[in-house]
């Protein structure tokens, strides 16, 4: 008997509800990109270092990473995963401001193998992984944001860095990693997201940091403005290089704001564009979906047997 022989002969054509309801099933997922560094570093200061390997070597943020991504993946089912690397701090950024990055402490032993051991690692579970000498995760990041927009497509950044804020947008999601974890998993950060945190728009997030500073990358920002001014600020005045002409005209502003945006304003400039992605052409990443036996594999050859088993679970 026909499969078809409860509704009749079968039709020559889906019913048109049908035929949107399948049509769903093939809308491509988003491209998801990940600031690896931010993860590895989060992921170690996460999990213990007592989680090793089979030799004694520690491999919690390479666990605590792929957990983290796994999530994601879960969630959001993208068409494919791209981990990026860059430089801790690039070059061009040292040039604006010389003690950009200059506090940050250096990297620890334990995470240092992990990190040499991650590209091999995660590749196994069919991700990519980008990196550049010259260029920072974040500009990679943010590349790949344009590229995979431009193409009609949505991408999803996963990243700990609040200067990503930038991004966000129509196509663009930031994926921000919640204080503490939790089962909700990262907070997702649209344009709306952005003017809640911060009272600004994306495309203003660069004159905000400017202005504000960002202690996390060495930017001391504007002296004696902080977040509220700031916001206050852009609001009237759009962007740094107005704030600056009109800081320029007596009166404007209190004495003590004018003198923070008169004292050194090519400074400010250097941090906007510190905190500016910079350009770089990159293609498309083609679609790749999980490898559940390779990560298994890479997985158990690093004492990870629960991710194992759940590796291999999330293919039936």
């Amino acid at each position: 008997m026909s499969r078809y022989s409860d509704l009749g002969a079968c039709p020559r054509r889906p019913h048109r509800r049908l035929r949107a309801a399948l049509g769903l099933l093939f809308v491509p997922g988003p491209l998801l990109a990940v600031d690896a560094p931010s993860l590895l570093y989060r992921a170690f200061h996460a999990l213990p270092s007592s989680i090793t390997d089979g030799s004694g070597r520690a491999v919690n943020a390479l666990l605590g990473t792929a957990n983290l991504v796994l999530f994601a993946v879960e969630r959001h089912h993208p068409r494919a995963v791209v981990l990026c690397f860059g430089a801790e701090a690039a070059h061009y950024r040292k040039e604006l401001f010389a003690p950009y990055h200059a506090d940050r402490p250096p990297m620890p032993d334990e995470l240092e193998g992990q990190w040499k051991a991650a590209r091999g690692f995660f590749e196994a579970f069919g991700w990519s992984v980008l990196g550049s000498d010259d260029l920072e995760a974040d500009d990679l990041l943010g590349a790949l944001a344009r590229v995979e927009s431009e193409a009609g497509g949505h991408a999803l950044l996963f990243t700990g860095d609040r200067d990503m804020f930038q991004c966000a947008g129509e196509r663009v999601t930031v994926l921000y990693p919640r204080t503490g974890g939790g089962r909700e998993g990262p907070e997702e950060i649209g344009p709306s997201q952005v003017r809640e945190r911060y009272g600004v728009e994306p495309a203003q997030v660069p004159d905000f940091i400017a202005l504000r500073g960002d202690p996390s990358d060495g930017l001391p920002g504007a002296k004696g403005i902080g977040e509220k001014t700031a916001r206050d600020l852009l609001r009237e005045h759009g962007d740094l290089d107005a704030l600056l002409a009109a800081a320029a005209r007596p009166g404007t502003f209190r004495p003590r704001v004018a003198a923070a945006l008169t004292g050194d304003p090519d400074q400010l400039r250097a941090f906007r564009r510190i905190a500016t992605l910079q350009p770089v052409d990159l293609a498309r990443p083609p679609d790749g979906p999980l490898d559940h036996a390779g990560a298994a594999q890479a997985a158990r050859a690093h004492g990870m047997e629960r991710l194992a088993t759940r590796l291999l679970a999330l293919r039936s």
